[in-house]
């Protein structure tokens, strides 16, 4: 199974326009998210892909791979389809260009859900962890996921799900984290389908998997990503670096 990493990388960003070509310890965020990603030792190859020549530039000229995207996206899905359509690649590993601090482990716990996949079951798999406050339930920006039995995706929503009716029922809530694996034709699937009216009306992308009967299997993780999304995660971003 050939595996590589791709990392969307957006120049504009409504809430901090630049970030990733911002400086952390001396490199760019998404230089420094793009040797972690190799650090990893998970991949057969790493790209990024971006709608920004400064972007391009910036990782071509260190000697990592880039790809320029052609068209306007609507989502990274999108961006990383047609980036993919012509590689000879059998899984697709989505990571976040503002997570310059990436761990390993979630990353292979993804990896393992299709190298055990025989029945090929699976078309994509992504992350969830446990959340128990009230505000993190409650919290729109907060996208919760309910899975069945076998731990695939039943729903995603911004709003509560469940809805606690009842109480003391043993509900757990799980907050979906956005890192995900796909087998490349899932990818090339969305890449070609509609926008339906539930992914219109959450804004989550990954509802329109499910809207046409594509199974994605959550693996819980204690993994809480790093992500720098404005000026104060920057500053955060540096002490921690």
């Amino acid at each position: 199974m050939k595996i590589i990493a791709v990392i969307p990388a957006r120049y504009a960003s409504t809430r901090f326009p630049a970030k990733l070509m911002q400086n952390l310890g001396g490199k760019t965020v998404i230089l420094r998210t793009y040797e972690a990603a190799i650090g990893t030792h998970l991949f057969d190859d790493v790209f990024v892909v971006t709608d920004s020549v400064l972007i391009f530039d910036e990782i071509v000229s260190k000697g990592g791979k880039a790809i320029m995207s052609v068209k306007e996206h609507e989502s990274g899905s999108d961006r990383i389809a047609e980036a993919v359509t012509n590689l000879d690649v059998d899984l697709v590993v989505n990571v976040q260009g503002d997570e310059p601090f990436i761990a390993a482990e979630p990353l292979a716990q993804l990896i393992a859900v299709f190298r055990k996949d025989d029945e090929r079951k699976t078309d994509l798999a992504s992350l969830m962890r446990e959340i128990k406050s009230e505000d993190e339930i409650k919290n729109p920006n907060n996208v919760k996921v309910v899975v069945d039995q076998n731990g695939f995706a039943l729903y995603f929503s911004r709003s509560v799900i469940p809805y606690p009716r009842e109480v003391n029922v043993g509900v757990r809530y799980f907050q979906h984290i956005g890192i995900y694996a796909f087998r490349k034709q899932a990818l090339l699937d969305f890449y070609r389908l509609p926008m339906k009216s539930l992914e219109a009306s959450e804004k989550l992308e990954q509802l329109r998997y499910l809207e046409f009967g594509k199974r994605i299997r959550m693996v819980e993780t204690q993994h809480v990503s790093i992500g720098i999304d404005t000026p104060e995660d920057l500053e955060q971003a540096r002490k921690l670096l």
